[in-house]
């Protein structure tokens, strides 16, 4: 199978819907003219025209609105916030309006709009353009959320949510657009809310999202030739997610380790280790459940400290070894 980069697994999933569904649009700062601020709609103006390809005005409360108003009038917007920093200038319109219209119009009204903001730290682009907000917006009935860490599921998972009648918070690490992968040139979904194990494993099972799967398979690989055997877990779908999944790794590892970029604070990592304590999990587990997550702080500008401000594969390693010393 060919292999294409993470950016050109979205680029081609839009494409593709806007191909099938002349009801699918884009919407954005930068996304049409300049191609997105990433690189990642290169092309798609000149296809679509400026009519499905729309530059928006700097102002993430108007495009994030526009998307739900469109929505509800029976368009699938995919709208753009071109960082995830910027979510926080349209909470109003996420949070208040897209999550909740369908429930309060008792499903006679849908907003099926997807969101997609790339996240995460690791680019030099310091406390305002590096956070991963992901927790906040598991934290809100009505909205989905979805964090692809692979080429196959960015394009799988982008056509399933853009074809889903929810609101969808569509998750990009920003290191992950130059990873490759194969990728079917055809379209295809990958279904949401379900989870994936990416390495099969006996002694302790991780638990990792988006750019963490990566780092996580690398230090697997390392440990393997300890023989210390990781299962990888990638839950893919972070609202509603896959418990079935992930409890049935625990249940056969007995052990746990949740990594992710977000601060470790109420991160959604804490929701899986509430899952995993009050869940028949809890009575197979041979060592304390274990959190490995970005620190408390802002993301610094200086590179070195970026470094060690999140997760890294030398982190991951350790805290298996730390594991692996319960008996």
């Amino acid at each position: 199978m060919r292999e294409i980069t993470y950016a050109e697994a979205i680029r081609e999933a839009l494409r593709q819907e806007m191909q099938r569904d002349p009801h699918v649009f884009l919407m954005g700062e930068d996304i049409g003219v300049y191609g997105g601020a990433f690189g990642v709609t290169l092309g798609l103006l000149e296809e679509f025209g400026p009519e499905r390809v729309r530059d928006t005005p700097i102002s993430e409360g108007v495009i994030a609105g526009a998307a739900a108003g469109a929505a509800l009038t029976g368009m699938r917007p995919v709208a753009e916030i071109m960082f995830m920093d910027f979510t926080t200038l349209a909470m109003e319109q996420l949070v208040n309006q897209a999550a909740k219209t369908r429930y309060m119009f008792g499903g006679k009204a849908k907003v099926p709009m997807v969101l997609r903001t790339p996240a995460g730290s690791g680019t030099g682009a310091a406390a305002q353009h590096s956070q991963s907000l992901e927790a906040w917006f598991v934290h809100v009935p009505g909205l989905k959320v979805v964090m692809p860490s692979t080429p196959y599921d960015a394009k799988g998972l982008l056509i399933s949510a853009i074809r889903d009648d929810n609101p969808v918070i569509f998750v990009e690490q920003k290191l992950l657009y130059r990873t490759k992968g194969p990728v079917p040139e055809e379209p295809y979904t990958v279904p949401l809310s379900v989870a994936e194990v990416k390495r099969a494993g006996r002694d302790v099972t991780i638990i990792a999202t988006g750019v963490m799967v990566v780092r996580s398979l690398a230090a697997a690989a390392k440990l393997a030739q300890e023989g210390i055997e990781v299962e990888v877990v990638d839950p893919r779908t972070l609202k509603p997610y896959d418990a079935e999944t992930i409890t049935k790794s625990v249940i056969k590892t007995g052990r746990v380790l949740i990594v992710h970029e977000a601060y470790k604070t109420c991160g959604f990592g804490a929701e899986i280790a509430a899952m995993i304590s009050e869940g028949p999990a809890f009575m197979y587990l041979n060592a304390p459940i274990r959190r490995l997550a970005g620190l408390d702080i802002p993301i610094p500008y200086n590179r070195t400290l970026e470094y060690h401000a999140v997760p890294q594969e030398e982190n991951i390693i350790t805290a298996v070894r730390e594991l692996m010393a319960y008996k």
